[in-house]
This record gives structure tokens, C-alpha cells and sequence, in this order.
């Protein structure tokens, strides 16, 4: 008799394991960019990765980012989340009024009532203003070069960090600042000397609220007033390997047409502090993809027309490194204004914080993403935001 029953269907392939996906290379990082009060994105995206067990042993971070990068790398895995939770709770634990009603304009009013109270008295565990203004104040007084005090934030990080977890080496963290006097970038980096709350401090010295860092007879101010973004300091190590990179950026370079001054405030300060990311990771990937052609164009060449130039050149190339990034962006809410990095609100908090850890919850079911790129490529780059369907 035949059998007229439904065929099984066919059991799908089970989609890759993270922790087979990210085995392939040695280095995983996290880079985050700054944009204070938007911070909150970047630790929702750590609470995403925690869960589903993704580990950077590399952080990157400029400003707000350093900040947070540094809470995670100076704390155990058990307490990295508890703390930047902490943290996040503390800057954002002034009650603006206790009801707003529903609609876009009462929130934008509620916004602008908190970014107002930032300005006005500070955050706690952050900064406070100066009790005289640095118009009111002679040249070389400590209060003459800024308007806020930033000595609560050196006691909060005392609080949450473990200096001699951040510095045992187990992981690489490094934050970007520029010398005042030379205009020079530079970054601080725990595998080259020994970090303290004070490069932590310098990254987000953001002028002129907060007071220039001084470190080894130099004064440092925050490294998004030359680059928002630490990612070209990772891929730029003369020894990194295959390496996964988190970029988790606060400000988005596409955006829509301002309709108001507002609008053109909130996007000229997106266009500002995006740093041309994307330009920065296709200009990066297309010389790293040239490099690679033309190794494969020199293993053709007979070795006895080699130059001794083209032998150093083959044997950097033994091991190019394959790079993958996954590209994370804050995307503004429509009641947000360009006050948006400074509303320092709980609510607002609770918000970017879920937004990152939906987005990365959302970036890591797309699982093929996390596979290494081919040699042939070299470099790879994802962003839910462009490429996802969906």
C-alpha cells in the first residue's frame, strides 16, 4: 500500500554557535565612540554581548566610550554589568517632574527641561558648575579655563573600576585624547603603560565645560575634537590579528533634512561627531583589500625578479590579518534635539539603554555576519541599520 502520508519536512541546518563563530579569531573588540548622555546605547550593546557570552579582549573607547570601556575592563565578568549599571544610575538619578503626558511634544518639553537642569547643576557623580563663572575669573585661576568642575567623576570611577583588573593585561583597553598644546592625538593604552582614572578623565575633557587633564607634564582634552572614533587606532597595530570589531557609534551620519533650526542643530552636531565613520571603515577596507591583491600579484612573479623590497612586502603579508566589523548606530529619536548628549534624564537612560540591547540582539541573529571573511576579501563590514531587510 502506498503511503499517503505528508513527507517530514526536512530539519534545517542549526545556525552556528557564537562561541564556534568567534573561536576564529584571536581578537574580538569593542569600540566605542563618544556622545555623553547617548552613552547608555553602548551599555546596552555590553548587556547584549554578556548574554550571549561575547567577550572583547580589546576595548577602544573616546569620551563617554572611554568611560564606559573602562568599566568593563576594570571589573570582573560578574560585576562589569552591575557596574556600568551603577554608574549609568547615578549620573541619571535626578528627577526631572514626576508625570509627563503621552506625545512627542510633551517629551521634547521634558527633554529640554532636563538637558536644562545638566546645564545648569551638573550631574551627580559626574560634574557640578563652578560657583564663578570663568568670564568672572583671572587668567591661570583653576576655574578660569572651563565652566563645570569634574572632580566628582575621578571618585565615581575610583568607585566602580578596579584599577588592577584594567591593568593585569588579561584584556587591552585604550582611549584617545589630544594634547592641548600640540594638538596631537594620542592614545592611552593599558598595554603600553599603566592606566588611572586620569586618561579616563583626559578622553572626555570636552572643553570648554570640562578642565583640560594634566598627565606627564601635558594637558589633554577629549579625543572627539579630532577623531570620534577609536576605531582607526585598533585596525592600525602593527600586531593585531583576525579580529572581530563591535563599533558602537552615538551619532549617525545619515540622517534626514532639517525642517527647523533645531533640526539643523541636532544634525550638524550628527555630521560633527560621526567622524565620517563609514568613509573612515571604506577607506580602510579598500587599502587593506589593495594590499591583499597585491600580494597575490607578487606570489605570480618569479622569485628572481623580485625586489628586495618586494621579499619585506611578501613577508609582512604571511599572515594578513581578516577583519570584520559589526557597526552599531544610535539612531535619534524624533522628540530628540541636538541637547540629546546632554539630557542626562532616567527615562531618556532607560530608552538608549534598551535601544542597544535590542539592536544587538537583533544584529546577532544574523549569525553569518559573526564568520570571518574570506582572504579574498580581507575586510568586511555590517550594519543592521543598511543591511538587514527587515
Amino acid at each position: 500500500m502506498d503511503d499517503l502520508s505528508e513527507p517530514r519536512p526536512k530539519r534545517r541546518n542549526a545556525a552556528p554557535n557564537i562561541g564556534e563563530l568567534l573561536a576564529a579569531y584571536p581578537s574580538v573588540g569593542l569600540v566605542f565612540q563618544g556622545g555623553g548622555a547617548l552613552g547608555a546605547y553602548q551599555a546596552g550593546v555590553f548587556q547584549a554581548l554578556d548574554e550571549a557570552g561575547v567577550e572583547a579582549n580589546w576595548l577602544s573607547g573616546v569620551s563617554i566610550g572611554a568611560v564606559n570601556a573602562a568599566i568593563i575592563a576594570g571589573n570582573r565578568p560578574g560585576s562589569r554589568l552591575d557596574r556600568l549599571r551603577a554608574f549609568w544610575d547615578t549620573v541619571s538619578s535626578r528627577r526631572i517632574w514626576s508625570f509627563t503626558p503621552e506625545g512627542d511634544l510633551f517629551r521634547r518639553v521634558r527633554n529640554q527641561a532636563s538637558s536644562m537642569m545638566t546645564m545648569q547643576a551638573g550631574l551627580p557623580g559626574f560634574f557640578k558648575p563652578h560657583a564663578v563663572s570663568p568670564w568672572f575669573q583671572l587668567p591661570g585661576a583653576s576655574g578660569a579655563t572651563s565652566f563645570y568642575d569634574t572632580a566628582e567623576l575621578e571618585g565615581t570611577l575610583n568607585r566602580l573600576i578596579d584599577w588592577e583588573v584594567l591593568n593585569d593585561q588579561k584584556h587591552r583597553l585604550s582611549v584617545g585624547a589630544v594634547n592641548v598644546r600640540t594638538g596631537n592625538y594620542r592614545y592611552f593604552d593599558s598595554h603600553i603603560e599603566e592606566l588611572g582614572p586620569w586618561h579616563i578623565m583626559a578622553s572626555g575633557a570636552l572643553p570648554p565645560a570640562f578642565p583640560a587633564v594634566h598627565i606627564e607634564n601635558e594637558y589633554y582634552w577629549d579625543g572627539g575634537i579630532v577623531s570620534n572614533t577609536p576605531l582607526q587606532y585598533l585596525l592600525e597595530q602593527e600586531d593585531v590579528h583576525d579580529t572581530l570589531v563591535f563599533q558602537v557609534d552615538l551619532f549617525s551620519a545619515r540622517g534626514i533634512l532639517p525642517r527647523n533650526m533645531a533640526d539643523v542643530l541636532a544634525r550638524h552636531k550628527d555630521i560633527m561627531y560621526s567622524s565620517r565613520t563609514r568613509n573612515n571603515t571604506d577607506t580602510f577596507r579598500r587599502m587593506h583589500n589593495m594590499r591583499l591583491k597585491l600580494h597575490q600579484a607578487l606570489l605570480r612573479v618569479p622569485p628572481d625578479a623580485l625586489t628586495e623590497e618586494d621579499r619585506l612586502f611578501l613577508a609582512r603579508m604571511e599572515d594578513v590579518p581578516q577583519i570584520n566589523i559589526i557597526h552599531l548606530i544610535y539612531q535619534q529619536k524624533v522628540y530628540e534635539s541636538d541637547a540629546k548628549d546632554y539630557e542626562f534624564s532616567g527615562t531618556s537612560m532607560r530608552e538608549h539603554w534598551d535601544s542597544g540591547y535590542q539592536d544587538t540582539r537583533k544584529t546577532l541573529r544574523h549569525r553569518q555576519w559573526l564568520e570571518k571573511p574570506p582572504e579574498s576579501i580581507g575586510m568586511t563590514v555590517h550594519d543592521i541599520h543598511r543591511d538587514d531587510p527587515s
